[in-house]
């Protein structure tokens, strides 16, 4: 494959990046495979170097009270160095190995 070319990684995304990524676990520009679960979330915190906070609301049924309570997850996702977002931009996210620690998603797509 040639150097910066574009890769398939088996997702249909709508926008793919352009930019030249010297990323190793970039999954369009790298070594990366993004496999099992996608989500989509909204950036909450960007001060990190190549990180992400993302975070996505849903609701949960109670039965003993018969209502519905909102919680949320947040997750650490890894940021490609082709990819430019910021606080606030809703992103969507795929499994891949562990990166680090707590990083176990890459970022896939800005939408």
């Amino acid at each position: 494959m040639a150097k910066n070319a574009v890769k398939n990684i088996g997702i249909p995304t709508k926008t793919v990046p352009k930019d030249v990524c010297t990323d190793d676990t970039c999954p369009f520009h790298g070594t990366l495979k993004v496999r099992g679960k996608i989500f989509q979330g909204i950036i909450v915190s960007a001060s990190m170097d190549n990180s992400v906070v993302v975070e996505w609301n849903y609701t949960l049924f109670m039965p003993k009270y018969e209502r519905y309570e909102k919680r949320k997850t947040k997750v650490v996702a890894h940021r490609p160095s082709c990819f430019h977002v910021k606080k606030g931009d809703t992103v969507r996210i795929g499994e891949c190995r562990p990166i680090s620690k707590t990083k176990k998603f890459v970022i896939i797509e800005k939408l």
